[in-house]
């Protein structure tokens, strides 16, 4: 069982987070996501023993977005090992998530794989040739696996409002498609980059579904490995220094920790060797992260200890 500390500091991050009146903005620019209530909030963290210790609305399924970039990111890796790095990059961007400046200035290379031009990229790498629905199934399936729940599930709803308003990302892929980065047809690509964004899960599984990357690569609690150690490392490395866009680096200043954030209002975090962690709430800051699960894994690491940087200091800065 956890230690009564843990348990005592989610409940009451849990319940200051849930009466903030200082809630982000709702993602209206996806009219489907900007439908939701922005007066929720959640929070699991999975422990290497398989515990959960969860505050707030842990069963309410929300669009992961842009954390499944994690997920394709680890399967296009273990179908193209280090040729992956041949389509993109692993560098901050220091720019919006669906900017296309500098994707023309690097010549239709992304910068990384969690900007919209590099996770579409990745995407392209996966599809290889197969058709989108075959794709979808198989990541799909692999969050469901990693899950250990069927229930997690592509939200068509929100898909459809994507596909429908996702002008900027048609731009991005047909201009990589000029520079030969894209392979299979764009609205191929397209389509089934929109739907795995549309995934939709709670923080419960999200937070068992994330826990490889807390513990070498293996699921901690059956020891099924599911990428090397190594691997496991550099995915960790990657979302530290690029999962919160040009939020980034406050994201790792304020918490810490290794995190990839979606417009949905959902981050995955982890604690290599202890826990992942999954927080929800919709509301955004201004580089699209939510406002107050960055604010909660900000108290979580300084109470507990977590952050990979070492003990908290006392600062106000």
């Amino acid at each position: 069982m956890p230690s009564p500390d843990l348990q005592t500091v989610v409940a009451e991050i849990a319940a200051e987070m849930r009466s903030r009146p200082d809630r982000g903005e709702v993602a209206t620019y996806i009219p489907e996501l900007g439908r939701v209530d922005p007066n929720q909030f959640a929070i699991a963290v999975a422990l290497r023993d398989g515990t959960l210790v969860e505050g707030g609305d842990t069963e309410t399924f929300f669009s992961i977005q842009s954390i499944s970039k994690v997920f394709t990111l680890t399967l296009a890796l273990g179908l193209a090992g280090d040729r992956v790095w041949n389509r993109v990059g692993r560098e901050p961007s220091g720019s919006p998530f669906n900017s296309i400046v500098q994707l023309e200035h690097e010549r239709g290379i992304p910068r990384n794989p969690f900007i919209n031009a590099g996770a579409i990229a990745i995407t392209d790498l996966i599809l290889n040739g197969h058709q989108p629905r075959d794709t979808l199934g198989e990541i799909l399936r692999f969050l469901q696996f990693l899950a250990d729940d069927d229930s997690v599930f592509i939200d068509q709803g929100v898909a459809a409002s994507e596909e429908r308003t996702g002008y900027n990302n048609r731009a991005l892929a047909n201009f990589m498609k000029g520079f030969g980065v894209i392979d299979n047809p764009v609205e191929y690509v397209l389509g089934t980059y929109f739907h795995h964004c549309a995934i939709a899960m709670t923080c419960r599984q999200l937070a068992k579904a994330g826990s490889f990357l807390a513990h070498l690569g293996r699921n901690p609690t059956t020891g099924f490995s599911v990428v090397t150690a190594e691997r496991a490392r550099r995915l960790n490395a990657i979302m530290l220094t690029c999962g919160h866009y040009d939020g980034s680096g406050e994201f790792a200043y304020r918490v810490g920790l290794p995190g990839k954030s979606g417009v949905g209002g959902g981050i995955l975090a982890t604690v290599p060797g202890k826990a992942s962690i999954a927080v929800w709430s919709p509301g955004l800051d201004r580089w699209g992260n939510s406002h107050l699960g960055r604010l909660a894994l900000e108290q979580l690491t300084a109470r507990m200890g977590w952050s990979i940087f070492g003990s908290p200091l006392a600062t106000s800065a």
